[in-house]
């Protein structure tokens, strides 16, 4: 039975660090196949289109995302290519609650990843999905939007406020 797992929120230190390659032994687990179903209940009771394990507090390379037919594990992700074209449109994290800014980004990509078994496959994602899947690996190497964003839309206070408390937490 799947659980809903709780959010890793920025400025958690993890959110900026390079997760962990996932080896074929790990996939066979039982403990693999439970974070898979626990991060699609999570992402679908928090309202996201994607999610990556580094959000629930697993810094591997591991990210989920909603398509048509239910969802996609990405395992081991890595973008192959990017298209020229970009485009430019307001993201949001669940990371960064209450935060949306402009990112540019391209509109076609190829994406190498594993399915559960292991098996590498090459996968083509246009639009919006292809959008979701380079946001989603974004957080797999540790690159919040945030990053990417040169104007925050929503929520500047928000970010500032997150940032003031982390500093306060560090001293």
């Amino acid at each position: 039975m799947a659980k809903k797992l709780d959010l890793t929120t920025y400025p958690d230190p993890l959110l900026d660090r390079k997760s962990k390659t996932i080896d074929k032994q790990y996939l066979k687990t039982a403990e693999f196949k439970q974070l898979i179903l626990d991060m699609e209940k999570t992402m679908h009771e928090s309202d996201g289109v994607g999610l990556a394990a580094v959000q629930v507090g697993v810094p591997i390379r591991l990210a989920v995302v909603n398509i048509k037919d239910g969802i996609l594990p990405l395992i081991n992700p890595t973008i192959t290519y990017r298209s020229i074209k970009k485009e430019g449109s307001q993201e949001g994290c669940l990371s960064v609650p209450g935060v949306y800014g402009q990112v540019k980004r391209s509109v076609k990509i190829r994406l190498k990843t594993m399915d559960a078994d292991g098996k590498i496959i090459k996968l083509k994602a246009e639009g919006f999905l292809a959008r979701v899947i380079q946001h989603e690996v974004d957080h797999t190497n540790g690159v919040l939007f945030i990053k990417r964003t040169k104007k925050i839309d929503e929520g500047k206070d928000k970010l500032a406020e997150m940032k003031k408390d982390a500093r306060a937490k560090s001293n």
